[in-house]
């Protein structure tokens, strides 16, 4: 699937099931939620924290998923391509660090 068929696969069913887009504030509040979410996993599956047995259905893939809605959501209303804001950030990041993390000596 291409980036701007999902855009419009989210559009329709915002339209549809979810009746309309929330606002763009209660949307940041729920990116943050599922950016929290994927934290919540990586720091109990990676980091030292234990893990709780409410903790054992949560799945990262999920949650990553629920994050990419979201932020499709904002691009959808704010009117974003965003296969063209992908592009437009990887030349820019390629531009930025064209050399710089090969000479950073932390990652060798």
């Amino acid at each position: 699937m291409k980036i701007n068929e999902w855009q419009e696969i989210v559009d329709k069913w915002i339209n549809t099931i979810g009746v309309r887009y929330f606002n763009p504030l209660t949307n940041m509040a729920l990116l943050t939620e599922e950016v929290g979410e994927v934290a919540r996993i990586i720091a109990r599956t990676d980091g030292e924290q234990s893990a709780k047995k409410s903790d054992e259905e949560m799945d990262l893939s999920d949650e990553l998923a629920d994050v990419i809605f979201v932020v499709t959501c904002l691009a959808n209303q704010n009117g974003i391509d965003l296969t063209k804001a992908l592009q437009k950030n990887m030349e820019k990041k390629t531009n930025r660090d064209i050399v710089r993390h090969r000479n950073n000596k932390k990652l060798e």
